[in-house]
């Protein structure tokens, strides 16, 4: 079984390039674009979603078939076609130029995978069964996105909220540290679920920073 290294990238302002106009293709596509990369697709055709984005000027379209050399300058690269050979040729030119590849028809050829995904705001869960099949993957992000309900979206803005505004009223790293592990403590999740939580205007976060700097 191949061991893959669970890794979040920062693609805003990268140049992905997609090999493929597919159904495929268009999933992973709206993946880069939320991820803020600069797309280009290299396709004959596309899906009607890659069309209007296209149109949109949201990617970038190549109205052709790939060739050699469409990969240089690439950050990573998705080979999408629903030709394997395509894909193959475009995994080795990848790795001959040492970018990462996805190739879609058969992992193997590729070095990086893309999981299955679950969103809760700032809040990202990757599923990964490392082969085991696409319906084992989608059932257990199933599960996670029961359990992982829409409450983690405002809780974890609170958090972060605090957590800056902490960093910036205190400067000693041990009461920082101290603050933060009460914050931790706070039931904040379970009242936003049961619809109990007023929100904290500046001035509450204020007078709760004073009055927990002590032990």
């Amino acid at each position: 079984m191949t061991r893959f290294l669970p890794i979040m990238l920062n693609c805003e302002g990268q140049q992905v390039v997609v090999i493929g106009g597919g159904a495929v293709a268009e999933r992973k596509v709206s993946g880069l674009l939320e991820a803020g990369a600069v797309v280009k697709v290299i396709s004959p055709s596309l899906t009607d979603t890659l069309v209007a984005q296209a149109k949109k000027g949201l990617m970038t379209w190549h109205d052709r078939a790939y060739a050699p050399g469409d990969l240089r300058g690439a950050f990573l690269v998705y080979a999408a076609t629903n030709d394997r050979t395509i894909n193959e040729e475009v995994a080795q030119e990848s790795k001959r130029l040492g970018i990462h590849v996805n190739v879609a028809s058969h992992a193997e050829a590729g070095n990086f995978i893309t999981p299955g995904v679950v969103c809760r705001g700032r809040l990202t869960v990757a599923v990964s069964t490392s082969g085991a099949g696409p319906l084992a993957a989608a059932k257990i992000k199933s599960v996670l996105e029961e359990a992982l309900d829409a409450a983690y979206e405002p809780y974890l803005d609170f958090v972060h909220t605090m957590r800056t505004r902490i960093k910036e009223k205190e400067s000693s790293a041990e009461v920082r540290g101290r603050l933060l592990r009460k914050l931790g403590a706070l039931d904040v999740l379970n009242e936003m679920k049961n619809g109990s939580f007023i929100a904290w205007s500046p001035e509450d976060m204020d007078v709760w920073i004073a009055d927990h700097r002590a032990e």
